[in-house]
């Protein structure tokens, strides 16, 4: 008799204990679920004060949505929103902190290449004065690369490769501006390793014949006029109908009068880039 109620005691008490664990459940679920819906109100707010312009408010909302629910898939998304809202407004230094956070947070998530050209273009946009400081040029330089070649099949590969070129460009100009600086200090040496570094690193772009016409021309003027000719016959070779193979070709032969005026190239910088999730 005994034993059977020790038995009964037992088996009521199985069953509180797991219609007890139920509730809990039941009950945390629902939690979960309220918090969710909670975090997609805020999500779709913070989405719309961006569209509205007020990108300094989205990017708060954007937080408080993370921060309500942070397991929802919606939450590395509302990160990388944040950080857009605040690179749409120039606040470069938030949004890289951001990026910095959802790389942490979310290092696999399906986005991160659109987090990584962020991240680049946030140093690319902050350029202010590529003269006198490097550092913002080189940075994105190298994120920009990064994503070439770890997302070579995404959609921002392209655009990154744009972009490197784009910096090389300005790179390539610094040297050609520092050449021409130490030319008028008649610092030959000084100029002629500034010209070579556009032949030998910067050979796509647009100052690489002027590279190679000044390094016929300062070689020429110091008397090494076998260097002189070397650059000459590769410009010669690459560039013949160039305005600048004519400058040099008139180096070595003075009677001869040029047709036309040197005109420098621009090229034109892509507009801001834009993508939202929705």
């Amino acid at each position: 008799m005994q034993n059977n109620i020790i038995l009964v005691l037992t088996a009521f008490l199985i069953i509180t204990l797991t219609s007890c664990n139920s509730n809990k459940e039941k009950i945390s679920i629902l939690e979960d679920e309220n918090l969710e819906l909670q975090m997609i109100d805020a999500y779709k707010e913070a989405y719309m004060e961006l569209e509205k312009g007020d990108a300094i408010y989205a990017a708060k909302k954007f937080n408080e949505a993370e921060l309500l629910f942070p397991q929802s898939e919606w939450a590395p998304k509302a990160v990388l929103l944040s950080a857009y809202s605040f690179y749409s407004q120039n606040y470069y230094d938030e949004a890289i902190s951001e990026l910095d956070r959802f790389f942490k947070k979310y290092p696999k998530h399906p986005n991160t290449a659109y987090a990584h050209f962020l991240f680049a273009m946030c140093y690319y946009e902050n350029i202010i004065d590529e003269k006198k400081d490097l550092e913002p040029l080189l940075i994105s330089k190298k994120r920009f690369e990064f994503i070439v070649n770890n997302y070579p099949d995404t959609d921002f590969a392209q655009d990154a490769k744009f972009k490197v070129n784009l910096i090389n460009d300005i790179l390539a100009s610094k040297e050609i501006y520092l050449g021409k600086y130490y030319l008028k200090k008649k610092k030959w040496v000084a100029a002629i390793n500034r010209f070579k570094n556009i032949t030998e690193f910067y050979s796509t772009t647009i100052y690489v014949e002027e590279a190679l016409h000044r390094l016929v021309e300062t070689n020429y003027k110091i008397g090494l006029t076998q260097e002189a000719e070397k650059y000459a016959n590769l410009l010669g070779y690459n560039y013949q109908s160039s305005e600048w193979y004519e400058q040099s070709y008139k180096i070595f032969n003075k009677d001869y009068k040029t047709t036309f005026e040197i005109k420098k190239e621009k090229k034109s910088v892509f507009s801001k880039f834009k993508k939202l999730f929705k």
